[in-house]
């Protein structure tokens, strides 16, 4: 596939991987991917961004349709994940006078990329970059989605080079989303939802810094280059990274597992704590549900509680399957709770409770056993610990 000018002098180089099938391991792409990278001809010539290694060989043979790649004056380094920067070290040896452009935080990246020392040019979003009739503002955008991330605005052209931002999964060689004809809005959704989700404080942040600049054009690095109705696709990621109003009454929903009724009798004595204590609470069968139909819910809840059996020294499936789906969440701070019914060792709510910490909830009080049937004391030890979830959120003091 040949260099795509997408813009007067502003080229698509990037690497199309219609078969891939999972990324980065845990994000399905029933519709492969693409890694776009871009190079710009002014007076000086910068490129924006690498591909993946696997994709090396053609990224430079499209640079050398272009250019003399020695001619390359700046490479613009927005993210340092190796769908970005896998062929950076390769670039840099046949560009070796090309100056590396990135955020101050992307620095230590490069260097650990290259496995050596390299002075960067740190992007000044004060200090835009002139290329001679072609004008570079950096946006830093830190935690979209990682640290060192930024986006780069070609102010003549009005194009937003995103980076991950207004990215999708999703593979097509006529590369602009007015020339593609399948619906590619669920994958455009499901990326946000899957990357940008734990993200949603900085997103609204990222959209501040580009809110009043005019965007003819967003080139992302990775799926369709937006250049019909640029403008929807900001809207939805607004719409998306909104904060949800807290539930009134305040809300804990209770997971939980139960092999023989003794865990789902203990979360329905929490539920009555909680329920007495002014919260509302919902109880959920881990074993018959889909966990991402809960996902909004669990993210405005003011708890989440676990409840499961000890089964083999260890918790039991549901209850883990739960927890790895709250990966896509932003439940820092959140306040969590584990309890279960065990028969002779117990692990499980110990696990649990390490667990959630590890996740960066607030877990307030240690987790709660009853050993096999609960007697009557450890009903009224499940309202009590109802009572004190209720304590921590604060429900009196919200009403």
């Amino acid at each position: 596939m040949k260099p795509i000018e997408i813009r007067p002098q502003v080229y698509w180089i990037g690497a199309l991987h219609p078969d891939l099938r999972v990324f980065d391991i845990i994000m399905a792409t029933k519709n492969g991917t693409t890694y776009n990278s871009y190079l710009i001809k002014g007076e000086k010539i910068a490129v924006i961004d690498t591909v993946k290694e696997k994709f090396v060989a053609s990224f430079l043979e499209r640079i050398g349709e272009l250019a003399d790649p020695a001619a390359i004056d700046y490479i613009v380094v927005q993210h340092n994940e190796m769908d970005h920067s896998g062929s950076l070290r390769a670039l840099l040896d046949i560009a070796p006078t090309a100056q590396v452009v990135c955020a101050k935080p992307a620095v230590k990246f490069v260097h650990q990329i290259l496995n050596r020392q390299l002075p960067c040019l740190i992007a000044d979003p004060a200090q835009p970059l002139d290329l001679g009739g072609k004008t570079l503002q950096f946006l830093p955008a830190p935690f979209l989605h990682w640290p060192d991330t930024m986006m780069t605005y070609l102010r003549e052209e009005q194009l937003l080079f995103s980076c991950d931002v207004f990215a999708a999964h999703y593979c097509d060689s006529r590369l602009f989303n007015d020339q593609i004809t399948r619906d590619f809005w669920p994958d455009y959704e499901y990326y946000f939802q899957t990357i940008f989700r734990p993200f949603k404080k900085y997103v609204r942040n990222g959209l501040k810094k580009i809110a009043d600049l005019p965007i003819r054009m967003i080139a992302p690095s990775h799926g369709p280059i937006l250049r019909r109705e640029a403008k929807k696709y900001v809207d939805a990621y607004e719409a998306w990274s909104a904060p949800a109003p807290a539930p009134v009454p305040p809300r804990a929903l209770i997971f939980y597992a139960s092999a023989y009724g003794n865990t789902e009798l203990m979360a329905r004595y929490i539920a009555q704590g909680l329920e007495e204590n002014h919260v509302q609470a919902v109880l959920l069968d881990a074993t018959n549900l889909q966990v991402q139909d809960h996902l909004d819910s669990i993210e405005t809840a003011d708890a989440v509680l676990f409840g499961s059996p000890t089964l083999n020294n260890d918790a039991v499936k549901p209850i883990w399957d739960v927890l790895t789906s709250l990966v896509t969440l932003d439940i820092k701070g959140k306040i969590a709770a584990s309890f279960g019914s065990m028969g002779w060792s117990g692990e499980a709510v110990e696990m649990l409770d390490h667990r959630l910490a590890s996740l960066k909830f607030k877990v307030p009080v240690p987790g709660l056993t009853a050993t096999l049937a609960p007697s009557s004391d450890d009903l009224e030890k499940c309202i009590a610990f109802g009572r004190s979830i209720a304590q921590q959120i604060g429900a009196v003091e919200r009403l």
